[in-house]
């Protein structure tokens, strides 16, 4: 069997076994075989390299494990993951022979081999790709973070004979002999500029915990002199829902994989295992349901030690409620934000939330404005409500907008731990210039507003604080 049979087949045993994969994945397996049907055509000009994507299982090979009950042990790369890294590397273009895949995603819960597979990905791009002076870039929150990767990469060189004389590791950098290419850890410092960085391969650890899409920024941006650069993005769920994981990669990721979309990110490869959700964000499946565990631990639930291992956690959650959120998050790879500090719901908040197009035409309805003054320390925000009447059912349109000066944004990110550069990106916020709030921005933004709408707000409510 070739390997792209092997993927299909594999692709349509997932499609069928509803108890035992998540939708999200389920949704992958249907777009690789979407692919698979139109490869090499005028509209789709990517096609499977066999050759490319077993060049990089044999080099995983060449690995032995470094923890747990196969610590010692050739690495064989189970069925999701050989999903998933034929796919990285085996798309290649028709024409060009470069990868198609320069970004990737894969959210899964703990103890699924993250580190390993990341660890691997790694050296492959910095010894193995041909890539001369490559920069494979590590990025977590944390330098300890960043290093568990950094740490296996070592652990699994050490422990492969072939590859004894061909890297040497000093301060904090393991570099390739021969090609003179690098893999290291990026420091908070390497996150503030960036400067000098041009990476072949950026690795994003744990991407939930990210407070800011800083440091995956720094090495996107940097990849722009790269033939076929490649951003792979590891994670867990979290807790985080103001974070750039939650708020912009996981939402993009589910819009690509949906078959009932129609819109795609031809470069971007994406895989989700978690449990499954409802269309209203009700949970569906059983926590204590071990069947369902595989969904989410592909890897974990498929041996009888990683299955003990979650049965454990679980039984820890129900005797502690308060350990249940964690037990969610990080072994059954669902975002949930329950803690009892939270203000509320959010996935009530979501079940209620935006429209894209307005019930009734707003024209003669009342719009009033409200006005969240401040001058350098605290956000200034600006509001628009208007009550509608959609068939005896009052339904408000609300649009707000933040206002930061751009000396304290630096500051405010690190404090107040959210990402105001992304959000001024994605038009929440504008950011103004120098050190106070220009109001003339205030001023602009509701008149946009309302000439937009085509109302007139007839009051307003203005505190100023």
């Amino acid at each position: 069997m070739t390997l792209l049979e092997e993927l299909i087949q594999y692709s349509n045993k997932c499609i069928d076994d509803t108890a035992h994969v998540c939708r999200k994945h389920r949704w992958a397996c249907i777009r690789f075989l979407r692919d698979v049907k139109r490869a090499g055509t005028e509209s789709f000009p990517y096609v499977f390299d066999e050759e490319k994507a077993q060049r990089f299982f044999t080099w995983a090979q060449l690995h032995k494990h470094t923890k747990g009950v196969l610590a010692g042990e050739p690495i064989e790369f189970v069925p999701i993951q050989r999903f998933i890294f034929g796919n990285v590397y085996g798309w290649v273009h028709k024409d060009t022979g470069l990868r198609r895949f320069r970004k990737a995603y894969w959210q899964v819960a703990r103890k699924n081999a993250k580190s390993q597979s990341l660890a691997i990905v790694g050296d492959y791009e910095m010894m193995a790709l041909g890539e001369p002076m490559s920069e494979v870039y590590i990025g977590a929150t944390k330098s300890m973070q960043a290093k568990i990767i950094y740490n296996e990469v070592i652990a699994m060189l050490k422990r492969c004979p072939l590859l004894k004389d061909k890297w040497h590791e000093s301060y904090g950098v393991i570099r390739h002999k021969k090609s003179d290419s690098l893999l290291r850890a990026l420091s908070k410092d390497d996150g503030k500029t960036g400067d000098g960085l041009n990476p072949q391969c950026g690795l994003i650890d744990e991407y939930h915990a990210h407070p800011t899409d800083e440091i995956l920024e720094v090495i996107n941006t940097g990849m722009v002199a790269r033939k076929q650069p490649l951003l792979f993005i590891i994670t867990t769920a979290g807790n985080n829902f103001g974070g750039p994981c939650y708020r912009v990669e996981y939402p993009l990721v589910e819009k690509i994989l949906n078959p009932a979309i129609d819109f795609d990110v031809v470069d971007y490869f994406c895989m989700v295992n978690e449990l499954d959700r409802d269309d209203e964000g009700n949970l569906i499946d059983d926590v204590k349901n071990e069947d369902c565990w595989i969904k989410a631990n592909p890897i974990a639930a498929a041996y009888p030690e990683g299955l003990a291992n979650i049965r454990s956690k679980l039984d820890s959650a129900l005797e502690s409620p308060e350990k249940m959120e964690s037990f969610l998050t990080k072994n059954m790879d669902l975002w949930v934000n329950q803690s009892a500090m939270s203000y509320m719901d959010m996935a009530k908040w979501k079940e209620r939330g935006a429209i894209t197009e307005l019930p009734v035409d707003p024209y003669g309805y009342d719009a009033y404005v409200g006005v969240d003054l401040s001058r350098r320390i605290d956000l200034t925000a600006a509001a628009l409500v208007m009550p509608l009447d959609d068939d005896g059912t009052t339904k408000y349109l609300v649009r707000a907008h933040g206002f930061i000066p751009e000396e304290t944004v630096a500051v405010h990110e690190k404090t107040d731990k959210i990402p105001y550069r992304a959000w001024a990106r994605a038009g929440y916020l504008t950011i103004t210039s120098g050190d106070v709030v220009d109001y003339r921005f205030i001023n602009t933004w509701i008149q946009e507003q309302v000439d937009t709408l085509g109302v007139e707000p007839p009051g307003g409510l203005l505190r100023s604080v």
